[in-house]
This record gives structure tokens, sequence and C-alpha cells, in this order.
């Protein structure tokens, strides 16, 4: 007899989900079968041995169980160490039950990182294994399926995007060389001229981060946190514009390529004035079909005021789709994720670079590519896998790079023409 005690982030669905198949594996055998009990929602009984299925949520009630057989920590890469540490590690104790971390590692800061850490030393001492990595071409000799699915996301994402490189190569993250490393930002870089006005036939979006104004008590919005928070150092924030054009024609699978044609920065501009600009922008010089706008804390009236007056039409001009953006530690960290799948996938290119030239465009641009050396990153522990990124307040700001990044939304719209069809009536 004894007790197995498997850890999950989460009873519901994880450690449920792993109780079930192991319920299921072992009614499939025909020496097991007849031995199973289900004794509640938690254990599963093999004759005198049983196996007790725990969450490892902050919440949790898990103390005082003793693992005498088994302590398993399962997706143990979201399952905080300090929790671990303190509730689940003494249940081993008793007997020096052997313990199993089982996972995808993402960055260096998780359980599963810091336990391979550890056991890499002690292999290095004896020359005994105790880390197994499986990559997924492994898997695929076994499950062709499960091949065609990945070769699908790498295709999809690019080989350099953080979710291929840990879930399927098996990589561990580290954000100290920044969200944006050379390579990412060479594939950036497009051959397209920057423009300053739509070119016909052309379909635009316009994506705007908003700057807390002067008047408001000099609070910003800290998009690392999504909250609202102290200003950087004192230094202004600015509101951000990138114009994008929408190019549905190129690709053969149909998924847009967005081209920077276009991006502008004001500093210290009220947003009654901001607000007839970009109303004059969006309207008539670039003719957009969208504009995406952050719309956390007070550019949540911003947001308002350009959804009242675009949204509608205007004599022959079309109604302007106003798609507001609220920034929180969840849906910035999504944001992330999608920005770089468009750009380890090509669909994000800018404008020919033109840092060089000596004019408030070329500063920009110049800003820009600095704001985009000086972003961090990482990949906070526990479900999820919330990526957690910004310009750090002693190296300035991220709304330009934020502004690039809400490019991501349109993927939650269908940008491809409408086509409409007539019926004859005879």
């Amino acid at each position: 007899g004894g007790t197995a005690i498997i850890a999950a982030p989460t009873f519901r669905p994880q450690a449920a989900l792993s109780r079930d198949r192991l319920r299921e594996r072992l009614l499939g055998n025909q020496l097991t079968a007849p031995q199973i009990t289900k004794l509640d929602a938690t254990v599963i009984r093999l004759g005198l041995a049983q196996a007790r299925f725990v969450s490892a949520a902050p919440g949790a009630n898990a103390r005082g169980q003793t693992a005498d057989l088994l302590l398993v920590a399962n997706e143990a890469q979201d399952i905080e160490p300090r929790i671990w540490d303190a509730v689940f590690d003494p249940m081993a104790a008793s007997t020096n039950a052997t313990t199993v971390f089982m996972g995808t590692v993402w960055s260096q800061s998780t359980l599963l990182a810091r336990q391979m850490r550890h056991l890499r030393v002690l292999e290095a001492t004896d020359g005994r294994q105790r880390v197994w990595l499986v990559p997924w071409q492994v898997v695929a000799h076994d499950l062709p399926a499960y091949g065609d699915r990945v070769r699908a996301r790498i295709a999809q994402l690019g080989d350099a995007h953080p979710f291929i490189r840990t879930e399927y190569f098996l990589e561990e993250l580290d954000g100290d060389g920044g969200l944006f490393p050379p390579h990412r930002i060479a594939q950036l870089r497009g051959d397209h001229p920057r423009l300053d006005r739509a070119r016909p036939g052309g379909r635009y979006a316009l994506l705007i981060d908003v700057a807390g104004e002067e008047e408001s008590g000099g609070a910003a919005v800290d998009h690392a946190l999504g909250e609202r928070g102290a200003p950087h150092d004192g230094r202004r924030d600015s509101t951000a514009l990138t114009v994008v054009e929408v190019d549905t024609a190129t690709r053969a699978d149909g998924q847009a390529v967005y081209r920077v044609v276009d991006r502008r920065v004001w500093t210290g501009v009220r947003h009654t004035v901001l607000h007839d600009q970009l109303v004059d922008l969006a309207r008539n010089v670039w003719k957009a079909s969208w504009v995406v706008v952050d719309a956390t804390g007070v550019g949540a009236g911003l947001a308002s005021f350009l959804k009242a007056t675009l949204g509608r039409k205007r004599g022959s001009l079309p109604a302007v789709e106003v798609i507001p953006f609220i920034f929180t530690g969840a849906s910035k960290s999504r944001l992330g994720w999608d920005f770089l799948a468009l750009i380890d996938s090509g669909r994000f290119r800018e404008y020919r670079d033109d840092a060089d030239v000596p004019t408030e465009a070329g500063r920009t641009t110049a800003l820009y590519a600095a704001q985009l050396r000086a972003t961090t990153y990482e990949v906070l522990a526990g479900p999820g896998n919330l990526l957690r990124w910004s310009v750090p307040a002693r190296d300035g700001h991220d709304d330009l790079v934020i502004s690039a990044a809400l490019t991501a939304e349109l993927e939650r719209i269908d940008p491809r023409p409408r086509i409409a069809h007539g019926h004859e009536h005879t």
C-alpha cells in the first residue's frame, strides 16, 4: 500500500484531467481494472495503493498529506516555488519518496527550471541521469498528427517565437536579452517607403497609445502592470500613433500582412486638440478602415469621443471601426505574444529605415528603434505564462512600441474586404 500525491497548478481542469487519464489507463488493462476503486473526486485506489490528486493553487488547502510512494509536480512551470517548498516538498520527507517534476520549462524563474538546474549539477557529480527531455520530433515519430500540428504552428509563428522555443524546442527563456533582440529587429525591416497619406486602393489602420494628460495630476498608465501608477521619473509621456497598411492579397493563406507606413508622436497635447487631429488623420489623410485605441484610464475618454465621431458616416465618408483596448496584466501579455507571432511569421514589416534622416519623422523612427532595443520581458511563474514586458523606467518610455503592438488586435477581426453579393430578380 501507500500513497502517491499528484499536484497540479489547479484542480480543475488540470488535476482532474490527470486523474481521469490515469483511471482510463488502469480500466483499460485487464490486470488492473478489477482492482480499481474511486473513493472520491480526488482519489483513485488500486488495491491497497492510492493516488491522490490535489491543487497547488495559492488558495488551496493541501497541507498535511503524506506521499510515501511518490510525489509529482505536474505542469511544474505553473506551480509557485514558494508554495511547493512550504506545502508539498515536506509530504515526501518521511520516506524520502521519489519526486517527479514534469512540464515545459518556460523561464528560468519557474519551479521546473530551478529543479532542472539542481538535478543537472547532481548528474555532473555522479553521472546518473535525472533529467529527460522529449522534443517534439520524438513525439511526432509516434504521433504523426502531432507532428503535423507542430509544423503548422512553426510555419505560422516562426521558430524564434518564445512559445515555439519553449513549448516545442524545450528552450529556457531568459528575459535578459530583451524582447526584441537583433535578429527579431532585423526581421521587422521592410523595403517599402514611408508614406504621408493613403494610396489609392490601400486599406489602413491607425493604432494609438494614449498618454495621460498633464492636467490629470501627472498620473500615467503603467502598461507593465496594466494599472495607473507614477509617471516615469518626471519625463512626460507621449501619445503615439502607428499607421499600417493592411494587405490581405499577398499571402496564399489569406492572412493579413501589416506594413507600417507612418508613425507620429505628440507630447503634452491636450486630448481635445488631439481628438480633432486624429479624426482628420483617420478620415481625410489615411481614409482608415480601423482605429485601435488605448482606452485605459484617461484614454477611455479619448477612445469614447473617437468612437462617437468616427463610428458613424459623415456625408460620403464611411464609418470607421474604432476598437478600444484596455490594458491589464493579462491583456498586455496576450498582446505581446500576438505581436511576436506577427513579427516572427513575417507579417509585420517596417518602412524603409529613415532614422538617420535629420527630420522630425526620422527622429521618431530613431526613438522607436531605441524603445525596441530597451524593451525587456519576463514570463511570470504560475498559470497562464503571463508575459510582462515594458521599457524600464530608467530607460524611457514604450509608447511607440505599444502603439505598434496594437496592430495585433486587428487579428481579432476579419480584415479581408467584404464582397457584396446581389440577387437578380426577373
